[in-house]
C-alpha cells in the first residue's frame, strides 16, 4: 500500500510536467530527432518511407484469435490489417484525421439507396491473395456470413450484420451447415467479381463505418477451415503469415502478390514482423526501453513501475492517449440481487471512484467518469446522476439504496478481472474495499484476457451459474460514434451466448428502439443529441458504474517510424505503416 500511494503521488505530480512537453508548430508530421512528449497523439512522428528490417512487436497475453473474423479486441482489429483488408479502414493520423473512414478493399465509400437500405461497394480489381488468386466480391460475402453466422465456430466477433441484415426467406443455418447447392445470405449479393450489395432491415447511416470491422476482409471459402482458418490464413494485405505457433509467436512476411497500385493505404515497410506472445508487461516494458522490441500489441499501457519512472525522468518518448474508452464495473442484471435497481443504485454511491483510480495509476489513466459515453465521443455531454463529495462514495446514500432493495446488511457476490492487467486488478480490489464499507463482500475472481469473453465474463450461462454480479470491463468504440461505442454494450439484441460484450445483459425495449431509429437517421446532428439520450436512459438503469474516460501511457521506442496515436484505435499506435529507422 505505501508503495502504491507513494507511486500515485509522483504520478499526479509529475504527468503535468511531463506532458505539456509537446511537439510545437503546425503540418502534420514530425522528421526524424523532432518528437516530443505526446508528440504522437497531436501527428505523425517520425515519418519515413525507409524499408526493411524486423519490427518486433510484444503482447502479454494471446488475443482471442488473430483470425480477424473471430476477434473483438481493437488491437487485433487494428493489426490485422497488415494481412487482411477490410472494405474500409480509418485513416492513418492523429484527432479527427484518424477518426476519417476511408475506402481500403473497396475502391471507394459505398453508394447507399433505398434511404440508405441498400449499399453497394466496387472492390478494388487486381488486388490478390499471398497464394496469388485475385479477391473476389464473393470471398467478401463469405467472410461475413462465417463471422456472423456461424456461432458454433467464431463467437468472439460483433454481430451488428446479423442484426441488421435482411432475413432470408428460411432460417439461415450458415456456411458451414448449408448445402452445397444454397447460395448463402440472399440479403448479400455478388452480381460480378468486383460488386457486392448489402440489403439491410432498416436504414443505417453509419454502415462505412461498420465495415472498417475487420469481418469485412476476404476470406476465400474453399480455404476456410472453420476453426482451424486461424493455423493457416491467407492474405490480402501487405505481410502473409509465415508461421502461426498459438500462444507462442506469429510472424509475417512481405506478401509477394502485394501491390501498391491497387493500396494506397499500405508502405510494406519492414521486411519482416513478428509477435511475441505472452510476455511479462515488465519485460515488455524493459525490452522497449532497451530496443530489443518495439511495439506493445496490447497498447494497454505500460506496468505502474515503469509508469513512475517514465514521468519522474519526463522521457520524451512517452504518449498519453485516450481514444474513445471508458473504464467501469458492469453489474449483471440476470444475478440477484443486482436484477434489483436499488441494490445496483447502492453500487452506485458506494463505490470510491477516486480510490479506484488512483489504484490503476492516477491521472494519468484518465479522467474520473460519470457517464457512458466517453468524454473524446460526439453525443458526449458531462452529468453525474451519482454525485458524491470528492468522487469518493457516499455510504450513507448507499446504505439507503440496500434498504429499499431489500438488503439492509448488505450481501455477497462474485467480482471478476482480467489477471494478466495489472491496474485492471488493482481497480477491481479497489472497488471491493469501497463495498465492503457498506457490507458488500465482493470476492474477487481472475480470468486471462484471451478467454475473458469467450468462456468467462462474456458466457451469460456462466456469470449466472457461477453467481457474477459485477465484471470489470474497458470498452472502446468500434467507430468513432455514440452508435459505435454503445451498440454492443447496451442493446439487447447484442447479448450472446459466448463472447458478449453487453455484460450488464441490459435489454431495454425503449433503449433498443432509440438506438435502432437513431442509426436509421441520417442527420448527424440528430444523432448526436439522440446518443446523449440513450446515455442518460443506460445511467438511469444503473448497470454500469463510470470509473474514467481511459487514458494510456504508451512508450514509443525511438526506432519507429510512421508513429500516430490514432483515437479510432482507442488511442494505439496505428499499426498499418510502422517502420524502422
Amino acid at each position: 500500500m505505501k508503495s502504491r500511494s507513494k507511486s500515485a503521488a509522483l504520478l499526479a505530480a509529475s504527468v503535468a510536467v511531463v506532458l505539456t512537453a509537446t511537439a510545437c508548430g503546425g503540418g502534420d508530421k514530425t522528421e526524424e530527432g523532432d518528437a516530443k512528449a505526446n508528440a504522437a497523439v497531436k501527428q505523425m512522428v517520425n515519418a519515413s518511407e525507409k524499408k526493411g528490417g524486423t519490427l518486433v512487436y510484444e503482447s502479454k497475453d494471446s488475443p482471442d484469435s488473430f483470425d480477424p473474423g473471430n476477434t473483438y479486441y481493437g488491437f487485433i482489429f487494428n493489426f490485422s490489417r497488415l494481412y487482411a483488408r477490410p472494405l474500409t479502414t480509418f485513416q492513418p493520423g492523429a484527432g479527427d484525421q484518424g477518426n476519417k473512414v476511408v475506402p481500403d478493399l473497396a475502391k471507394s465509400l459505398g453508394k447507399p439507396s433505398d434511404n440508405a437500405k441498400t449499399w453497394t461497394y466496387k472492390l478494388r480489381k487486381g488486388v490478390k491473395y499471398d497464394d496469388g488468386t485475385e479477391v473476389t466480391s464473393k470471398d467478401v460475402k463469405h467472410a461475413i456470413e462465417r463471422s456472423n453466422f456461424a456461432p458454433e465456430v467464431n463467437h468472439n466477433g460483433p454481430v451488428y450484420l446479423k442484426q441488421y441484415l435482411k432475413d432470408n426467406d428460411k432460417p439461415y443455418k450458415g456456411p458451414y451447415k448449408e448445402k452445397d447447392n444454397e447460395d448463402g445470405l440472399k440479403s448479400i449479393e455478388t452480381p460480378d467479381k468486383h460488386t457486392i450489395i448489402f440489403h439491410l432491415k432498416q436504414s443505417f447511416a453509419e454502415f462505412d463505418y461498420l465495415l472498417a470491422n475487420p469481418q469485412s476482409a476476404p476470406v476465400p471459402k474453399s480455404k476456410d477451415k472453420g476453426a482451424k482458418y486461424v493455423e493457416n490464413m491467407v492474405s490480402s494485405g501487405s505481410y502473409s503469415i509465415q508461421d502461426y505457433k498459438h500462444d507462442q509467436q506469429v510472424t509475417l512476411v512481405r506478401n509477394k502478390h502485394w501491390s501498391a497500385k491497387n493500396d494506397p493505404m499500405r508502405k510494406q515497410l519492414p521486411e519482416k514482423i513478428v509477435v511475441k506472445l505472452k510476455v511479462n508487461q515488465e519485460t515488455i516494458d524493459n525490452n522497449l526501453k532497451a530496443g530489443k522490441t518495439h511495439v506493445d500489441l496490447m497498447g494497454t499501457g505500460v506496468a505502474a513501475q515503469t509508469q513512475s519512472e517514465l514521468l519522474s525522468d519526463k522521457d520524451p518518448n512517452t504518449d498519453n492517449a485516450q481514444g474513445g474508452r471508458l473504464f467501469y464495473s458492469a453489474l449483471n442484471t440476470k444475478v440477484a440481487p443486482f436484477d434489483k435497481l436499488a441494490c445496483r443504485r447502492a453500487v452506485q454511491y458506494a463505490i470510491d471512484k477516486e480510490s479506484a483510480r488512483t489504484s490503476f495509476g492516477g491521472p494519468v489513466k484518465g479522467d474520473i467518469a460519470s457517464t457512458v459515453l466517453p468524454s473524446d465521443l460526439p453525443g458526449h455531454k458531462k452529468y453525474d446522476l451519482f454525485k458524491t463529495k470528492d468522487n469518493k462514495g457516499n455510504i450513507a446514500k448507499a446504505k439507503a439504496e440496500l434498504k429499499k432493495c431489500g438488503k439492509p446488511n448488505g450481501f455477497s457476490t462474485t467480482l471478476t478481472a482480467r489477471n494478466d492487467r495489472q491496474d485492471e486488478v488493482d481497480a477491481a480490489t479497489s472497488v471491493q474495499s469501497s463495498l465492503k464499507r457498506v457490507g458488500i463482500n465482493a470476492k474477487l475472481q481472475k480470468y486471462p484476457t484471451n478467454k475473458y469473453f469467450e468462456n468467462y465474463a462474456g458466457v451469460p450461462k456462466f456469470t449466472e451459474d457461477k453467481k457474477i454480479g459485477i465484471m470489470m470491463m474497458e470498452w472502446g468504440a468500434d467507430w468513432p460514434t455514440g452508435f459505435g461505442y454503445l451498440q454492443q454494450v447496451m442493446h439487447g439484441d447484442a447479448i450472446k451466448e459466448s463472447g458478449n460484450t453487453n455484460l450488464s445483459q441490459l435489454d431495454d425495449p425503449k433503449i433498443n428502439d432509440l438506438l435502432d431509429k437513431t442509426i436509421a437517421n441520417t442527420d448527424e446532428a440528430s444523432r448526436e443529441r439522440a446518443y446523449v439520450t440513450v446515455d442518460k436512459m443506460v445511467m438511469e438503469q444503473a448497470v454500469i458504474v463510470p470509473l474514467a474516460y481511459r487514458k494510456a501511457l504508451h512508450y514509443r521506442s525511438p526506432k519507429l517510424t510512421n508513429v500516430v496515436a490514432n483515437p479510432a484505435w482507442s488511442g494505439q499506435y496505428d499499426y498499418l505503416n510502422l517502420g524502422l529507422k
